[in-house]
């Protein structure tokens, strides 16, 4: 027997060994995820590659076409408009990192079984930190690239600026997903007796009272558009994102001064220095937010974690509880399963913070894009434009959600799937419960906030209400598409809704449901733009022109809303058989 003692021959791990450890770990998942998708989901990884660079080209277009239009302005305007971008970013970075790790570190498998190994809690928070700052940067890794490359092609900046834009992006990333953090433990741990959804919801109301007192001193009055007096409101009120204590700041003074690097009387290089020590400055700042969240991990993780399940939950009855008793006791005794099945999924929406706080986030700033139309004066050409753009936002918007949480719904069935069977409830009424609870649920918010772009817009009753039946038509199509395909490939055997939503058939429906909602705008806002052209051609000219008189008038547009009927019939009624078929014979 070794003369040793048992706590001799075990040696603890360094912080930077576990860290090592973990990056190791993640390194072979991503690489065995990267293996598979080549060798089994080929078409689906093409086809987000192809969506991802028709995407990125067409942002980069729009934002050269614009560059090229602010060259005969002032530098301060491309300074203004970086300012205002890069802070809203900042603050949605903050919200969205705040909720992936929560849903990291608190609710996900993973992080129960790296709590009972001999781990550090602020190993755990930077592993999970890693995936929360992948999953809430890449969208602004892919909204922000395009439109800094397009500003150094017009500014023809010199290599240095392109070199630095990926080291400027990621140093900033890193701040508010770090403040997003240290906000998320420190709620968990120190509120115990406030629940994270009381939590959010008053921090929803706090920036919706924000929005709406930034909006009633800010908004102007309506004005010529590119008038002087236009531009001079419009600078005073981004100039409130030009602080330099923000990080936003700091990211858009550094890239204007790359980009300005080889310029002047001999090409100077002094702009490269002023450059880098901005890049310093985010570098420092980041790192230092990083070790403070891990220090606030080490002391409130396992507390906040140990408090969250440990809570007793309340016997008093939930200040909701009235509407779902009145939606189960609504309607006949026929259709109570139905009702008590949608109950269950709204309660279900309701406890999970990761689908209502990014439905609140994204929507709120929707409506609040929207309410910024007013300060703007459009003209018929261009505000039927824009609304039949926003309609297809709105769309879009609804379509990633439906692709995210609706698709997955019957799959996550699949664990209580036998205790379904054992109900007196037919599987249709599955189905139909989550194409309800998915219509009903988009086609509320998605109506009003169209109501709000065609109200700010000034656009007349008819054309609101066009707009109006399209987004029902959307709303039906994309509740269709998701819920179908959902039960017509549903994967029973898959816990994770994102990798259920990320796989071959969450893939397909997110392509689908882009073909639907671009097709319906398109024949949709044909008539009208035709209507338009016919007016701008002079009354002579259009008459003589009989086919595009007619397709302008009154029959072109009962055709094109015709086959948008037909075509949102199409897309929720073939899915959907196709789906109920499929589910009737499914074995689990």
């Amino acid at each position: 027997m070794s003369g040793r003692s048992p706590s001799a021959a075990v040696r603890v791990l360094s912080i930077e060994e576990e860290a090592r450890r973990f990056l190791r770990l993640r390194a072979t998942v991503a690489w065995e995820t990267l293996g598979s998708m080549f060798a089994f989901a080929r078409l689906r990884l093409s086809l987000v590659v192809l969506l991802s660079g028709l995407f990125w080209a067409s942002l980069y277009g729009l934002f050269l076409e614009a560059f090229t239009f602010l060259a005969a302005l002032h530098a301060d305007v491309v300074s203004l408009l970086f300012n205002a971008f890069f802070s809203s970013l900042m603050v949605m970075l903050v919200f969205s990192t705040g909720i992936l790790l929560y849903g990291g570190m608190y609710c996900s498998t993973e992080a129960r079984l790296l709590l009972t190994l001999p781990v550090r809690a602020e190993t755990i928070f930077g592993h999970k930190f890693q995936e929360a700052l992948w999953f809430s940067s890449w969208g602004f890794v892919l909204l922000g690239s395009p439109m800094l490359v397009a500003y150094g092609v017009e500014r023809e900046a010199a290599w240095p600026y392109f070199v630095l834009l990926l080291p400027f992006m990621i140093a900033f990333v890193v701040i508010p997903a770090a403040v997003g953090s240290m906000a998320c433990m420190l709620m968990v741990a120190w509120l115990p007796r406030l629940r994270v959804h009381a939590v959010s919801l008053a921090a929803a109301a706090g920036a919706a009272v924000t929005a709406w007192i930034g909006w009633s001193m800010f908004a102007p009055a309506r004005i010529d558009t590119m008038s002087a007096a236009w531009f001079e409101q419009t600078f005073a009120r981004l100039a409130i994102t030009e602080q330099k204590l923000f990080p936003s700041w700091w990211l858009s003074s550094g890239l204007i001064e790359a980009a300005d690097v080889g310029r002047g009387p001999g090409g100077t290089w002094a702009p490269l220095l002023e450059a880098l020590k901005f890049l310093a400055l985010l570098v420092a700042n980041g790192m230092l937010l990083h070790l403070m969240a891990g220090w606030i991990a080490r002391l409130a993780y396992r507390r906040g974690y140990s408090q969250l399940f440990s809570e007793a939950p309340p016997r008093r009855q939930r200040p909701i509880g009235w509407f779902d008793q009145a939606l189960v006791n609504a309607g006949s005794a026929a259709g109570r399963p139905l009702r008590l099945l949608l109950v269950k999924d709204l309660r279900l929406f309701r406890r999970d913070i990761s689908q209502w706080s990014q439905f609140l986030i994204f929507f709120g700033l929707l409506g609040l894009y929207f309410l910024n139309l007013r300060s703007f004066v459009y003209n018929n050409v261009y505000a039927s434009m824009i609304g039949f753009l926003n309609l297809a936002v709105v769309g879009l918007i609804l379509s990633t959600f439906t692709t995210r949480f609706v698709y997955p719904m019957i799959s996550l069935e699949g664990r209580r799937f036998w205790i379904l069977g054992l109900l007196p409830v037919h599987r249709d009424q599955i189905v139909w419960s989550k194409f309800l609870f998915s219509f009903v649920g988009g086609v509320i918010p998605c109506s009003a906030l169209v109501l709000l772009s065609d109200w700010m817009l000034g656009l007349r009753t008819p054309l609101l209400l066009v707009h109006e039946f399209c987004c029902v038509i959307l709303c039906l199509g994309l509740s269709g598409i998701a819920v179908g395909l959902g039960a017509r490939m549903p994967e029973l055997r898959e816990s994770s809704p994102a990798k259920i939503s990320s796989g071959f058939g969450g893939t397909l429906c997110l392509v689908i449901s882009s073909l639907f909602i671009m097709l319906v705008v398109i024949i949709a806002a044909l008539p009208t733009h035709l209507f338009l052209l016919t007016h701008a051609l002079g009354p002579t000219a259009a008459a003589s022109q009989g086919l595009l008189t007619w397709a302008a008038g009154a029959g072109g547009m009962a055709v094109s809303l015709g086959l948008v009927a037909l075509l949102g019939l199409a897309a929720t009624a073939m899915p959907l058989s196709m789906g109920l078929r499929a589910f009737r014979q499914l074995e689990p």
